[in-house]
């Protein structure tokens, strides 16, 4: 992820910053005396060309976008938890720089403040960062992002309060340092949590009454549970909205209900014995029942369209 919201920052400046025109121009390795030797040869169609340094310099989780919202799917009989994304904040030091050497009659100080000041125009401008706008509809660079943040808007801040390291990290950029003004940019991505197996899905429940202290009156209810799947087209699919019905094979009360977007249907207060299932929907010939037992000593109730 963090590589990517490199690439949307350095194509960000690219398509926005005149001065900007090649990848070259734009860096994201520290900004120490290898860096200032790239800039003081760099030149872009054989002309001496300004760079802008784009350096991660923190990662800092935002806790007040912390969730403990779980989205809960079922894969294969198997209950998945996909924990809701956490969020850091990428604290990045924006600076200009220009290869022209000082003298009485040129300030490469006043190109790299103008090149700044571009800079921090865009990122004002196009805050919050969100890839959709910066790439075009259909494009093979909006593809690459990944979904979860193609269409997002990343809150995107200007300044910290001052950043009172900021003397120590020029110190460590050799030697030979200067103090820089900055751009403190800080953008908000979120971080995928690895998902969780809850468990097997639960199809079967029993639940048992009785009169307190006279066992003999225990009555036992059962709910079971399934999915409705295609096997003709991509096994184990998921049949939305398709109508089960339940029946004991003796006769008698008739419940039916429509699965749900997962293809998953339930049934309750059903006492013990053998019913038939039935199911049917749009698209779909109308298969044969299937009978099937109550409670089930599998504690499989799926039913498929062949």
């Amino acid at each position: 992820m963090l590589n990517v919201l490199d690439a949307l920052l350095r194509d960000l400046f690219l398509t926005t910053v005149a001065q900007l025109t090649s990848d070259s121009q734009i860096g994201f390795e520290p900004p120490d005396d290898t860096w200032r030797s790239t800039v003081a040869t760099l030149s872009v169609n054989g002309n001496p060309a300004n760079a802008l340094n784009v350096y991660l310099v923190d990662l800092v989780e935002n806790r007040k976008l912390r969730t403990n919202e779980r989205v809960r799917t079922i894969e294969e009989g198997i209950v998945v938890e996909h924990p809701a994304p956490a969020r850091a904040d990428c604290h990045y030091l924006v600076s200009a720089w220009s290869p022209a050497t000082a003298t009485p009659a040129t300030a490469p100080t006043v190109d790299e403040h103008a090149l700044l000041y571009e800079a921090l125009a865009t990122i004002e401008q196009n805050a919050p960062v969100n890839p959709s706008r910066i790439y075009p509809p259909g494009s093979a660079a909006l593809a690459a992002v990944p979904e979860l943040i193609r269409e997002s808007d990343l809150p995107t801040t200007i300044g910290h309060e001052g950043f009172p390291k900021l003397a120590e990290f020029w110190g460590t950029m050799g030697p030979n340092h200067r103090w820089k003004p900055v751009v403190y940019l800080t953008v908000t991505v979120p971080v995928q949590l690895l998902v969780q197996i809850a468990g097997p899905m639960v199809t079967t429940r029993l639940t048992e009454y009785r009169i307190s202290g006279v066992p003999e009156s225990g009555e036992i209810w059962v709910q079971i549970g399934g999915t409705v799947v295609n096997a003709s087209v991509v096994p184990g699919q998921a049949v939305s909205d398709a109508w089960v019905e339940i029946e004991p094979l003796a006769g008698g009360r008739v419940q039916s209900m429509r699965t749900n977007g997962l293809g998953r249907f339930t049934f309750g207060w059903l006492q013990p014995g053998t019913y038939l299932l039935r199911y049917q929907a749009e698209g779909f010939a109308v298969p044969p029942p299937r009978q099937v037992d109550v409670p089930s000593p599998t504690g499989e109730y799926d039913l498929e369209f062949p």
